[in-house]
């Protein structure tokens, strides 16, 4: 197959997958109705509706505060986090580096729903421990970001920890001989060879933040406070639908967004250091002596907060009778996992559906992103940096506005007469999902491929090799390890997402975190503890199942 051809195919299928859909929400603001047969100009003073229709600014001022104060201290305590992993050695400094892998993975509903287990009027904390305080403490603006703090640092951690691999000690120790003191070496110069890590992880804390809708749609059972994510959510499921308030929040996400990532792009280019030729060596944390003890209890008991809160009040409350009842032996039950597999609960059916789903979207998105992969890597196509744009957009765009943009495209009745009228199929899920998963999928296959030399390809075509032929005989053995862990990354972030999910799910058909979260908005706790409990477990078991089985094909072939 040509490059070419290619890197138009695959240009095709990202602007069907991704471009077009966020194309329609903005379109849907400026030409209201164009997707449903009515052509008409939009007015433009609806975008300054916002700043006059309150449930809008409030929408719009809860997500900046949430997203700013999050940023601000996600950055900061991840930050501080990376610098004392990277200069220490101490005995738990590895469960963190777990916990932020576990914490960037796990849904954001589900750690939301955890919290509100603990701090609830009659939660956890209320009930079995007595600190009442807790719970005006956390359902507040303050205690939101703090929250959402604890769940979003390890962007930062992980960006400024990647940062810390190398050191410049040279340049230090120079600035130290000519009588800058440890404030000043830090200031000016391990303060700004940092500064780009930090900035990039700042962006994806405020990104992330901003654009969750898991935190606010959880929270909402007990404490009202709307988002834009959330309210774009209820425009389009309240009666009668409102496309035009869900139109103007999602463009001001977007703007957001956009906005976030022009300053991120700005920043890095004009913080550029190359550092690696200036004498940098990697780095190694030294022993902390003294401090050991106190900075491994000091860790234990972060996790503790950050972990051991919201896992842990899930897991108790699908054990427990009643939340006030405690760890008494008569408080104590399985009945609420015996209520998930009687006559066929919704659990069951909403997880296999989303296995379905999810396998569907692992297998349809390993082609495209293997597609993606390949232009990036071996082909010549002119537009193949629009490609990887493209490709990476979705790790921004939050899933409810990705969701609006598939009701705008799919929604149409034109699409009926050719049998492409995906809205309220299942299909519509999977494709969302493919979009979703392309970003991870992508970012793998290209790392992979960057390891296998073009000249193997290019000698296999001279033998006469067809393209198929030298992607099954050389390119796909070589990555095949690559390969396995995009396709279950993908079908694991396919299985929790609640946005999409939400706002895309068929009538009657169930998925596993829209059955999750709809026991928990009828406040049945124990039920939506068990159902995430059970539904997590499997999900994971599945994953560490198939990796084992295909790793050991791998090692056998």
């Amino acid at each position: 197959m040509n490059h070419n051809r290619l890197g138009w195919t695959i240009s095709v299928i990202l602007f069907i997958l991704v471009l077009y859909p966020l194309a329609a929400v903005m379109i849907q603001v400026l030409l209201p109705g164009i997707f449903f047969g009515r052509f008409e100009l939009g007015d433009w003073k609806l975008l300054l509706e916002i700043f006059r229709r309150p449930l809008w600014q409030k929408s719009l001022e809860n997500s900046l505060l949430l997203g700013i104060g999050t940023t601000l201290l996600a950055t900061l305590l991840g930050s501080a986090l990376a610098v004392a992993r990277a200069g220490w050695s101490f005995r738990t400094s590895k469960l963190l580096d777990a916990s932020a892998w576990l914490l960037l993975i796990t849904p954001s509903f589900i750690l939301a729903q955890g919290w509100v287990l603990f701090a609830a009027g009659g939660g956890i904390a209320v009930e079995l421990l007595g600190w009442r305080w807790v719970t005006p403490a956390v359902f507040q603006p303050a205690g939101l970001i703090f929250i959402m703090m604890l769940s979003k640092f390890p962007f930062a951690y992980l960006s400024v920890y990647a940062a810390l691999e190398w050191k410049v000690d040279q340049l230090a120790h120079a600035a130290r001989l000519s009588g800058a003191t440890a404030l000043t070496v830090w200031r000016t110069i391990q303060g700004p060879l940092l500064l780009p890590a930090v900035l990039a992880g700042a962006a994806l804390v405020f990104m992330d933040t901003i654009g969750d809708f898991g935190m606010p749609a959880s929270i909402a059972a007990v404490y009202k406070f709307p988002t834009l994510p959330y309210s774009i959510y209820s425009a389009i499921y309240t009666s009668p639908i409102r496309f035009d308030m869900a139109g103007v929040l999602s463009f001001y996400l977007v703007v957001l967004i956009g906005l976030a990532m022009v300053l991120q792009f700005y920043a890095l280019k004009r913080s550029r250091f190359d550092f690696l030729s200036g004498g940098a060596v990697r780095g190694v944390p030294k022993p902390a002596g003294r401090l050991g003890p106190l900075l491994a209890s000091l860790n234990v008991l972060f996790l503790m907060v950050a972990i051991g809160i919201p896992i842990g009040a899930n897991v108790l409350m699908s054990v427990f009778v009643t939340q006030g009842g405690g760890f008494a032996f008569d408080n104590l039950t399985l009945s609420h996992y015996g209520r998930l597999f009687a006559g066929g609960g919704d659990l069951l059916e909403g997880l296999w559906h989303s296995l379905l789903i999810a396998a569907a979207a692992a297998a349809i998105g390993l082609l495209v992103g293997l597609g993606v992969a390949y232009v990036l890597t071996y082909s010549d196509f002119r537009f193949k940096r629009a490609v990887e744009t493209v490709s990476i957009i979705t790790l921004a765009v939050p899933g409810v506005v990705l969701g609006i943009g598939y009701i705008f495209v799919w929604n149409q009745a034109w699409l009926e007469n050719i049998g492409l009228l995906l809205y309220g199929t299942p299909w519509i899920l999977v494709l969302a999902a493919v979009a979703g998963a392309i970003p991870v999928i992508t970012r793998l296959m290209t790392g992979a491929m960057a390891k296998v030399p073009a000249q193997l390809l290019t000698a296999a075509q001279l033998q006469g090799g067809g393209f198929f032929a030298r992607i099954r005989h050389i390119l796909l053995p070589l990555i095949r390890g690559a390969l396995v862990s995009a396709a279950l990354a993908a079908f694991g972030s396919s299985m929790f997402d609640l946005a999409v999910n939400s706002i895309l799910f068929p009538p009657k058909f169930s998925t596993l975190p829209v059955a999750i979260n709809k026991s928990f908005e009828d406040l049945d706790f124990g039920y939506a503890s068990a159902a995430t409990v059970t539904g997590s477990a499997l999900v994971i078991l599945i994953i560490l199942a198939a990796e084992r089985l295909l790793r050991r094909k791998e090692a056998h072939s």
